[in-house]
């Protein structure tokens, strides 16, 4: 397994690496910004890549913001995006359920509704694609379980559980109680296909490390056996392959950017890309991009570095 080449302070070889990629997938939280701070040189270097005539397309995870909230953050750290140049784990499971899953699964035209464990993000994507959906930020998920509560799933009544619910999103969710567990495991009981809007198990903010989506769904992983779900986020390529049926790009011209080598470096790898750069200002530690079992091409200390040297 080769060693990745430090960029850092190498004009000649940031240069050659720049030369080598026409396009760039950004990871978003540990490389551009972590929570709401900036990390110097972000800018300058996306502006940098736009000046060369690059393409960015910003890949996200985080599962709790739309497209249009995505490209609202990024405008307000001075960032210009599109909201076509933003592919979150939200979006990509829309499209799923919309346009793919009916095809192998038939019933799913009659039981057409998601129980969405998540944030609102989830809710504007799954609207976009005109999909019913309950649960989610719905007030009346946010309570504690009742003894009526346990009866009524327990039977199955329909006061209780939707009968028209084929699916359940789990995504990052800040507001997870058991009552939601309880729906989200009794609907998968009865039928309902289990996804993820993806499985990071950890959320880097303000400089620390929280609970990530992946950490939602554990609970119910356990619950079913070690039944997991089917994930939208990186490292999966069903995100790769909506990626690049968009944008119809040269993987072998292509560079991931990211800071969690067993997400963003490896979906890089897994999608054969022409390029992969860690960044070590997330979660991933130096250590881990030089001597871990998923490497990158390249490592920076921090992306600014791209410009600073």
């Amino acid at each position: 397994m080769t060693t990745p080449e430090r960029l850092t302070g190498n004009k000649e070889a940031i240069a050659k690496f720049l030369d080598l990629f026409d396009v760039f997938l950004f990871d978003c939280d540990g490389v551009l910004w972590s929570g709401d701070h900036l990390f110097p040189g972000s800018v300058p270097t996306l502006e940098l890549l736009r000046g060369k005539g690059k393409q960015v397309v910003f890949v996200t995870n985080n599962s709790t913001k739309s497209r249009e909230d995505y490209k609202k953050k990024l405008e307000s750290m001075g960032i210009p995006a599109s909201v076509e140049e933003v592919f979150g784990s939200s979006y990509s499971a829309a499209i799923y359920i919309s346009r793919i899953l009916p095809q192998s699964h038939p019933e799913l035209k009659k039981r057409n509704k998601v129980f969405v464990v998540g944030e609102a993000g989830i809710e504007t994507e799954l609207d976009s694609e005109n999909i019913s959906h309950l649960g989610g930020t719905d007030p009346a998920y946010r309570r504690d379980v009742t003894p009526d509560d346990y009866k009524l799933l327990a039977a199955g009544d329909p006061k209780a559980l939707d009968p028209d619910v084929g699916v359940v999103l789990v995504g990052l969710d800040f507001h997870y109680n058991y009552l939601k567990m309880c729906y989200a495991y009794h609907y998968i009981q009865r039928g309902a296909i289990f996804l993820a809007t993806n499985v990071d198990s950890t959320l880097p903010s303000a400089g620390a490390l929280f609970p990530g989506a992946g950490s939602i769904s554990a609970p119910l992983v356990k619950m079913l056996g070690g039944q997991e779900p089917m994930a939208f986020g990186k490292p999966n390529q069903a995100m790769m392959d909506a990626i690049e049926g968009k944008f119809k790009f040269d993987r072998s011209r292509a560079c991931m950017v990211g800071d969690r080598a067993n997400t963003d470096i490896k979906f890089g790898l897994e999608g054969k890309l022409g390029g992969t750069l860690g960044v070590l200002t997330g979660v991933s530690t130096k250590e881990e991009f030089l001597e871990g079992p998923t490497r990158p091409a390249y490592y920076v200390d921090k992306l600014g570095d791209l410009v600073e040297s």
